[in-house]
C-alpha cells in the first residue's frame, strides 16, 4: 500500500511521530546517566524501575478510553499531557520534579500508543497492515539512529533548549491532530452501551481487561512475546556489559601498516549503530519478502534468529564476527516488529480493538521489567551461562508460539482494494 494512497490521518501521524521520535531519542538514552549524576547511581537504578509500572497503567487506560471515547480524543490527551510535562521538565528547579515530568512524559506516550495503533487497524485493510506498521517503524528508527548522536551534544550542553523544542513540536502535533485527523472508531464500538458514571466506566473497562487476559489464545501470545522480548531487549542491557567488559580493543581494519583501532565502548557503539541502520534499511523490504508467510512461521523464525544470534555473541570476540551475529539477531527483531501489531489487530474484536492494543503493550512492559535480570545475574554467572539463559528464553518462546497456533487458526486474509 503506497503512502500516496494512505488516509490523511496516517500521513499526518507518520510525519508527526517520526519528528517527535527523533527528539525522543535525543534525550531518552541519557536520562539514566542524568539522574545517576544528580542523585547517585543506586537511587537512579531504583527510579528507573518505576516507569514500567506507569507504562502498564497508561497502556491499559489508553486502550480502554480509545474504545469508549474514540481514537482522536485519546491521542489528543496523550499529546497534550506530554507537551505539559516537557514544559514542566524545561522549567523545573528540582531533580525530583524532573523525574516526575519524565514519568508524565512516558505516561502520556503510553496513553497515546494504543489509540494510534488502533487507528491504523481501523483504516488499513488487513493484508496491508504489516507494510503500514513497518513504514511507521522505519520512520521511528531513523530517529533512533540519528537521535542519540545528536543528543550526546544537545542533551548535556543545551538540555533546556532541547526540552523546549520537544514541547513546541508536540504542541504543533497536537494542533495538527485537532484540525487534520478525523475519528475512526468503528460503528460496532459506537453502538456499545456506555454508562455516564465514570466509576462505572473504569469498573467496566477493568472487567473487560479481565476477560481479555482470561482469553487463552491471547494469554499464550503475551507469554510467548515476553520470553521473546527478554531476548531481543538484551541489545542495550547485557550486550553492553559483555562487550565493554569482555571484548578487547582491536583494529576495525588495517591499511598500509596503519590500524583503525576501536575501544570496547566504541565497538559497542558501532554494534548499536549497525542495529539501527539495519532497521532503517531493511524493515520495509523484509516485511515485503515475508508478506505471504504465515504469522506462526514469522514469530518462530524471529525467536530463533534472536536467540541463536545473541547466544553466538559469546563464542568469539572478533569485531567482524560480532558484526555478523549482530546482523542475525537484528533480523530476528526486524521480521517480528510489524507482525506483532498486525496479528493483534486481526485477532482483536472490532469493538475492543483499543483495549487489545493496550493489553498487547503489556508484553513489552513486562519484558522490559524482566530483561535486566541478565545484568543482575552476570555478577555470579559467566558470559556463556548468561547467553545460554538468553537462548533458553528464546526457545521457550518458540514452544509457546507453536502452542499458540495449535489453539488459534489464522484466518485467511481477504484481499480488497484500499
Amino acid at each position: 500500500m503506497q503512502i500516496r494512497l494512505w488516509d490523511n490521518n496516517l500521513k499526518v501521524r507518520l510525519i508527526g511521530e517520526a519528528l517527535f521520535n527523533m527528539l525522543f531519542w535525543m534525550y531518552f538514552p541519557f536520562i539514566a546517566v542524568y539522574f545517576g549524576a544528580a542523585l547517585g547511581n543506586h537511587i537512579a537504578g531504583i527510579l528507573m524501575m518505576v516507569p514500567p509500572i506507569f507504562s502498564i497503567i497508561g497502556n491499559l487506560l489508553g486502550g480502554a478510553l480509545a474504545d469508549r471515547l474514540g481514537r482522536r480524543p485519546v491521542m489528543l490527551l496523550g499529546a497534550s499531557l506530554q507537551t505539559v510535562m516537557f514544559v514542566l521538565f524545561a522549567m523545573s528547579p528540582s531533580h525530583w520534579i524532573d523525574y516526575a515530568a519524565f514519568i508524565g512524559i512516558g505516561l502520556g506516550g503510553t496513553i497515546y500508543k494504543p489509540a494510534s495503533s488502533a487507528m491504523v487497524a481501523d483504516l488499513v485493510p488487513a493484508q496491508d497492515r504489516r507494510q503500514v506498521f513497518a513504514t511507521f517503524t522505519t520512520a521511528n528508527n531513523i530517529g533512533a539512529v540519528l537521535g542519540p548522536a545528536l543528543g550526546a551534544i544537545f542533551f548535556f550542553q543545551y538540555r533546556h533548549e532541547l526540552l523546549w523544542t520537544c514541547a513546541f513540536v508536540l504542541l504543533l502535533y497536537f494542533i495538527a491532530i485537532y484540525f487534520m485527523v478525523h475519528e475512526t472508531l468503528p460503528q460496532s464500538a459506537k453502538r456499545m452501551e456506555h454508562s455516564k458514571s465514570m466509576s462505572h466506566v473504569f469498573k467496566e473497562q477493568w472487567k473487560g481487561y479481565g476477560i481479555i487476559f482470561r482469553d487463552k489464545v491471547f494469554l499464550v501470545y503475551i507469554l510467548a512475546g515476553i520470553f521473546s522480548l527478554v531476548t531481543i531487549m538484551q541489545l542495550d542491557l547485557y550486550l553492553a556489559v559483555y562487550v565493554i567488559n569482555y571484548v578487547p580493543s582491536q583494529a576495525l581494519f588495517t591499511w598500509n601498516g596503519d590500524s583503525f583501532m576501536l575501544t570496547s565502548k566504541e565497538i559497542f557503539g558501532w554494534l548499536l549503530g549497525l542495529n539501527g541502520l539495519l532497521f532503517v534499511l531493511f524493515i520495509l523490504p523484509v516485511t515485503k519478502w515475508f508478506r505471504n508467510w504465515r504469522e506462526r512461521n514469522v514469530f518462530i523464525l524471529s525467536s530463533l534468529l534472536s536467540g541463536v544470534g545473541t547466544f553466538a555473541l559469546g563464542l568469539n570476540t572478533n569485531i567482524w564476527f560480532l558484526f555478523f551475529v549482530t546482523i542475525i539477531f537484528t533480523f530476528g527483531e526486524i521480521v517480528r516488529s510489524p507482525v506483532t501489531e498486525s496479528f493483534i489487530s486481526r485477532y482483536a474484536p472490532e469493538h475492543a480493538r483499543g483495549q487489545y492494543m493496550g493489553a498487547n503493550s503489556s508484553q513489552f512492559t513486562i519484558g522490559r521489567f524482566l530483561a535486566p535480570m541478565t545484568v543482575f545475574l552476570s555478577t555470579w554467572v559467566p558470559p556463556m551461562g548468561i547467553f545460554s539463559i538468553i537462548l533458553v528464553f528464546a526457545l521457550i518462546s518458540v514452544v509457546l508460539y507453536i502452542q499458540l497456533f495449535k489453539i488459534y487458526v489464522e484466518r485467511p486474509t481477504v484481499h480488497s482494494n484500499p
